[in-house]
């Protein structure tokens, strides 16, 4: 098997069954479900196919609905491109919203993309018991579907907060219409696929590169835990990653994220997106999403490094904002790896010194297309949920020996803090520069319910002094009148889903 995951099974396994009827029977000629998972490697090539939306979930979309939808990045306005309200909204707090629904297109998208990694792995999950092949690899394949069943339903009971729960194959429209779950079965569903998984996978070290393993299926567990409280489970979990020997934290941070061809699934990786540069359509592109515009391709060279750059116009993306900026400590090493600095000589702006995302951007060869890999989980996380659990426990001591851990990589000081509530605040602030651009901040201020809190001021400055977030000094060029109106904790669902079901 090659070491990148790539899909080799069509997107749409027809649904069909058999009957008594000759014009029932399914044409053994004909790839479908009932022709289709035969063998091993039927499977192997199934599961394949769902971790494909991955790609697309976090080269097009994650950044926007987990990371520029908080104070650590936003948008450089560029009056020539026009009107984006599509991600703007996203950005500006201001989702349109009628009757729980909206035609956020990023929003449709996530949700669609979630749900085919859902259909692929019910399609594996509902047959793969009634087909002999080699125990260990049908342990295996299991357990990878069941953990991307989870982490799919697991982003969207964290966007959504009520979703459909499907866990069979769908073959009609009608079955598509399912009445919308509440959080506590969604996460119930979830906590099931994943001790469930937890067994059934290898160790790291024990499974091919890319694939989910023992450790990630711990991890992503741990995440829900810690989302629902459940502190002393969550304890359980990381401290049975933290000893499998499996994982560690690399000395120099900048080493940390993988490179166009090299450094991927390192020894800090838990799980990690795979991406390919070349032309067989497994090559991310998200380092140019991120990047401030208009920038011309001799601005642009020096940060990717390609043979043919080309220039970009259009809306900037994902920029870091000045709250970020200003959240790293003096001395932390991670603030200059994370964040740089390009001058846009296309910029209305009279300081055309625009950030941005520099932690990400690694050098590749050619323009818009890039074979970097997108870190999921680190170890590093798991180091900083650790703390989290043990502190709200009340054993802060040990936690904040996890906490030093991180900071002191960071070439800091061990933490100052000292009581339950100061370290609390010191491991929320330290997740935020050490996981910052990686679409963990938007879910970390919901699941700690601080939206009032830091969001609404953040909102006060952007429209205080727009020029400070990057707007032009050009008449009209401000902030739109629904900026922050829409501060709740879940995304409405999409309007054009509610075409499929009467439930919403």
């Amino acid at each position: 098997m090659k070491k990148y995951i790539i899909t080799l099974l069509t997107s749409g396994l027809l649904l069909t069954g058999c009957g008594e009827d000759f014009l029932e029977v399914v044409p053994e000629t004909q790839l479908s479900s009932a022709t289709f998972f035969k063998t091993q490697s039927d499977f192997e090539q199934a599961v394949n196919a769902a971790y494909v939306p991955l790609r697309t979930i976090t080269n097009d979309r994650s950044w926007l609905l987990g990371e520029m939808h908080s104070d650590n990045t936003y948008y450089a306005r560029n009056i020539l491109f026009g009107a984006t309200e599509q991600q703007e909204d996203i950005a500006d707090f201001a989702v349109p919203e009628a009757n729980g629904l909206t035609s956020n297109t990023h929003v449709l998208n996530q949700y669609r993309q979630d749900y085919l990694i859902i259909s692929r792995t019910n399609q594996i999950l509902a047959l793969i018991d009634d087909v002999d092949f080699d125990a260990a690899a049908k342990a295996n394949v299991k357990g990878q579907a069941l953990f991307l069943r989870a982490y799919a339903y697991f982003e969207l009971v964290r966007y959504f907060g009520s979703v459909p729960l499907h866990l069979t194959p769908v073959a009609t429209r009608e079955e598509a219409a399912l009445p919308l779950a509440t959080e506590e079965e969604l996460f119930a569903q979830i906590i099931s696929d994943l001790t469930a998984a937890v067994p059934l996978l290898p160790e790291k070290s024990q499974q091919e590169l890319g694939r989910a393993s023992a450790g990630a299926a711990r991890m992503l567990l741990a995440n829900v835990y810690i989302n629902r409280k459940n502190w002393s489970e969550a304890e359980s979990l990381l401290k049975a990653i933290v000893n499998s020997g499996e994982y560690g934290l690399i000395e120099n941070y900048e080493d940390v994220f993988p490179g166009n061809a090299a450094n991927k699934n390192n020894l800090e990786s838990i799980f990690e997106v795979q991406f390919l540069e070349g032309a067989a359509g497994l090559n991310g592109s998200f380092i140019y999403n991120f990047m401030p515009r208009p920038i011309s391709a001799s601005e642009l060279q020096p940060i990717t490094g390609t043979s043919n750059p080309q220039n970009i116009d259009g809306e900037g993306n994902n920029i870091p904002t000045p709250d970020i900026i200003q959240a790293y400590e003096e001395g932390d090493l991670r603030k200059d790896v994370s964040i740089g600095y390009v001058e846009l000589s296309g910029s209305f702006r009279d300081d055309k010194v625009y950030p941005y995302i520099k932690k990400h951007a690694k050098p590749h060869s050619l323009h818009g297309n890039h074979g970097t890999n997108w870190i999921i989980y680190r170890y590093a996380e798991t180091l900083l949920f650790l703390a989290e659990a043990l502190n709200e426990q009340g054993k802060t001591s040990e936690a904040a020996g996890y906490l030093n851990m991180v900071r002191n990589r960071a070439d800091l000081d061990d933490t100052s803090a000292s009581g339950q509530a100061e370290l609390r605040e010191a491991i929320f602030r330290e997740r935020r520069v050490e996981l910052a651009f990686e679409n963990k901040r938007w879910f970390d201020i919901a699941r700690t319910d601080r939206i009032q809190e830091i969001i609404v001021p953040y909102g006060q400055r952007i429209i205080a002094n727009p020029l400070d977030y990057y707007y032009p000094p050009v008449a009209g060029a401000v902030p739109r009148s629904n900026a922050f109106t829409n501060l709740s904790k879940f995304y409405p669902l999409p309007a054009a889903e509610s075409d499929l079901s009467p439930y919403f």
